[in-house]
């Protein structure tokens, strides 16, 4: 697709985020531009206080994309809209959207939005958080009405980073547990690298496969008007709109 015609998606990230625009990159191909901003620094403050912060300032973060046009924004931080629940992260990004004029979705509710399309109501979490963190993970997609069937919690090494896991890690701990045949799994956390382990767990077991980078960007390019179909970019995000058709 010629550059300056294609469609514009904005995008929202931690300011140590390392993994959403490499992804986006990779995913998208030429299908669309990605235009980033950043949350602010948060010094002093522990996890809980920084997420709460993201989502006061975010109407801010949001209004320096000025005048620029987009077809989608995207908030890549699924960890500070858990803390909405699902029925206050729908109405922020619909205020959110309001106030911009622009389509907004957190990570969080695009790929609530991507199961809803594909038809899927299991879920095998895979988690690279502090253990308080997947506990609000796993209650945000209940209350959706999702069913979790079980949690893998994917550490990075002694300690919680999601930022720090590697495809070797995350290979292992899930292939660790036995899951169910009909359970999609789902890596949540738009800043662990997931695309090369999706493809592996793809090869595996031949169910669906998602995490919070691949459903956003499919919720963006189909709310941009991007047929996900005849896209000549990445496997992962081709074969989900078949699943949706037959949904």
């Amino acid at each position: 697709m010629d550059i300056p015609a294609a469609p514009r998606i904005g995008l929202v990230v931690p300011p140590e985020n390392p993994t959403a625009e490499p992804e986006y990159s990779h995913l998208l191909g030429s299908a669309a531009n990605v235009h980033t901003t950043r949350f602010p620094t948060t010094p002093g403050k522990n996890l809980q206080e920084m997420l709460e912060t993201y989502n006061e300032v975010l109407p801010d973060v949001l209004a320096g994309f000025g005048r620029l046009p987009l077809d989608a924004v995207v908030v890549a931080c699924s960890a500070s809209h858990y803390l909405l629940s699902p029925e206050g992260d729908r109405m922020f990004c619909e205020q959110l959207s309001e106030r911009t004029g622009v389509p907004v979705r957190s990570s969080s509710l695009a790929t609530l939005d991507a199961c809803e399309a594909l038809g899927l109501t299991r879920l095998t979490l895979v988690s690279p958080y502090e253990p308080w963190l997947t506990d609000l993970s796993r209650s945000y997609w209940e209350k959706a009405g999702l069913t979790v069937d079980q949690v893998v919690p994917v550490p990075a090494g002694d300690r919680y980073d999601p930022y720090a896991v590697t495809t070797e890690a995350l290979l292992a701990q899930v292939r660790r547990h036995e899951l169910a045949e009909d359970t999609t799994l789902l890596c949540t956390g738009t800043g662990m690298f997931t695309l090369a382990a999706l493809g592996e767990f793809g090869g595996d077991r031949g169910g669906v496969v998602l995490s919070s980078n691949l459903a956003s960007v499919w919720w963006a390019l189909r709310t941009a008007g991007v047929r996900t179909d005849a896209l000549d970019g990445h496997p992962l995000l081709r074969q989900l709109t078949p699943l949706a058709n037959a949904a």
